[in-house]
């Protein structure tokens, strides 16, 4: 094949298809991985409170609008955390997600 304007062309677009092809390939990989966390905060996140915080408390469920998983998380000190329970119920499908962990020791600020 000659070297012209034209090859050079179709060439340049065939790589950018093959990087395109490549990088929704590598999302795909990393769709299962988790997102990389942030420090948690310090104080415990209900209003008022400026206990250490000692637990994750995460639910994930279907939002009523049915666009799709909603996950929300809330740092909590050690007695708030106790009064947590599972608050979407209504919305618990296969993927539903109540969980409340200990936060590792020295996050938030500990």
């Amino acid at each position: 094949m000659a070297d012209t304007k034209s090859g050079r062309d179709k060439q340049a677009r065939d790589e950018e298809r093959r990087q395109i092809r490549r990088d929704i390939s590598e999302a795909r990989e990393r769709g299962d991985e988790a997102d990389p966390t942030a420090e948690p905060p310090a104080e415990c996140h209900r209003r008022g409170c400026a206990e250490p915080v000692a637990f994750s408390v995460t639910e994930r469920y279907q939002e009523e609008t049915g666009a799709g998983a909603v996950e929300a998380t809330a740092f909590l000190c050690a007695d708030h955390a106790g009064d947590e329970s599972p608050v979407n119920l209504d919305d618990a499908y296969e993927g539903y997600v109540f969980r409340v962990e200990p936060v590792a020791a020295g996050a938030g600020g500990n």
